[in-house]
């Protein structure tokens, strides 16, 4: 007779293992998660936003009146002296050309001036021979008057008329020189220009460089003709520079003159402090790259110590100090997540994951203030995700 153990060992055998699969497929899997803990550590906030960098007296020279401009010889880069160094020369501007019409007019007006000028000669000889006939009678009537032949108004007469005659011929006379200067006005006209005997008659104005500096930009370099105020170049000290930065209205609100700045990203290996000098007033309206419009406000920071490879209108990215805290509780801002209108993270207490509460204070991009509601050495969740519930079982990634 066989014994029925055999079979019965093997049964429970294959209950145990189903059993078992069952357990391990049942089992509550734990989590695998990023971790950091809480500490107490320093804290910076600050604002960080793209700047530039300028001259902070920039001068503008411009052309004082309208003339022909030499050509210019400065580049940027060139170092110039106050009072010494010439920017450009303005000559006199080339007079224009005479087409038929107005070269027949010329000749018209120079012939009316010519004809005028004969007619006060003609003038100037009537008043001469009219003086002399009166100088005759006021003679005669001397002599008749001291042998008492005619009164003495009739002798006052005759001396009043000779020296109104002297005027009239000494009116004709300046007449014949004002004819003279019409003609020799209306022959100057008749001259055809020449451009280059034009240039040649030397500048009329060497415009020199107004402080000492380096030459930024040059505006006009070819010789050509120029209004009056016509830019022509720039001129600055690169020695003394600023950096500008358009911020946000409501970030210029918490930044105030004095405050401590940084500039980074500019070129160089080390990064450069700056102070925050003023603060605009008026906000402009700024497209974003996203298209949205901001209303941007202008801050200026003077360089509290600057590089020489630093030039003007270089791009910079500046961090502006709000606030700073050398001791206080922080947390990843990584471990943060919303909960209605609270902050919450996950911490973890015995390999299992249960939410708190806190209370947030400042924020930087990456670290958060912890006013309430963790302790130094508590260790959080990072990147916590939508299936991470409270009490899950979790595993720390290394």
């Amino acid at each position: 007779m066989r014994s029925p153990w055999p079979g019965r060992i093997l049964y429970a055998a294959i209950a145990m293992s189903v059993t078992a699969a069952g357990w391990w497929a049942l089992r509550e899997r734990p989590v695998s998660v990023d971790v950091a803990t809480v500490r107490e550590d320093a804290m910076h906030v600050t604002i960080r936003e793209d700047g530039i960098t300028r001259v902070r007296d920039v001068y503008v020279v411009s052309t004082p009146i309208a003339g022909h401009l030499a050509r210019t010889l400065l580049e940027e880069g060139d170092e110039v002296k106050q009072g010494q160094t010439v920017i450009a020369s303005i000559h006199p501007p080339d007079p224009p050309f005479i087409d038929s019409r107005a070269h027949a007019e010329l000749l018209a007006a120079r012939d009316a001036a010519r004809s005028a000028v004969a007619i006060a000669e003609s003038e100037l000889r009537r008043a001469r021979s009219e003086l002399e006939l009166a100088r005759e009678d006021f003679q005669r009537s001397l002599k008749l008057s001291q042998t008492g032949v005619i009164s003495e108004s009739s002798l006052q007469r005759a001396s009043s008329a000779v020296r109104m005659l002297e005027e009239t011929a000494q009116a004709a006379g300046e007449t014949i020189t004002f004819r003279q200067a019409e003609l020799a006005a209306a022959e100057a006209r008749l001259v055809v220009p020449h451009i280059e005997a034009a240039s040649s008659n030397g500048c009329c104005v060497d415009l020199r460089a107004p402080a000492d500096g380096t030459v930024l930009a040059v505006h006009v370099r070819s010789e050509q003709t120029v209004g009056a105020g016509a830019a022509i170049a720039e001129i600055g000290d690169t020695a003394r520079m600023e950096v500008v930065v358009d911020l946000l209205s409501a970030d210029a609100v918490r930044i105030a003159p004095g405050n401590a700045a940084r500039v980074r990203e500019w070129g160089g290996d080390r990064s450069l402090d700056a102070v925050v000098r003023k603060i605009g007033t008026a906000a402009f309206t700024k497209v974003s790259a996203l298209g949205i419009e901001e209303q941007r406000v202008d801050a200026i920071l003077d360089l509290v110590n600057t590089d020489p490879r630093l030039g003007h209108q270089f791009r910079v990215v500046v961090e502006l100090a709000v606030w700073d805290c050398k001791r206080c509780l922080t947390v990843p801002i990584s471990a943060l997540f919303r909960h209605g209108s609270d902050w919450q993270v996950f911490r973890i207490v015995d390999d299992r994951v249960t939410t708190v509460t806190v209370e947030i204070g400042r924020m930087n991009d990456e670290e958060a203030e912890v006013l309430n509601g963790l302790k130094v050495g508590d260790i959080v969740v990072l990147h916590p995700s939508d299936t991470l519930r409270e009490g899950a079982l979790i595993t720390r990634q290394l």
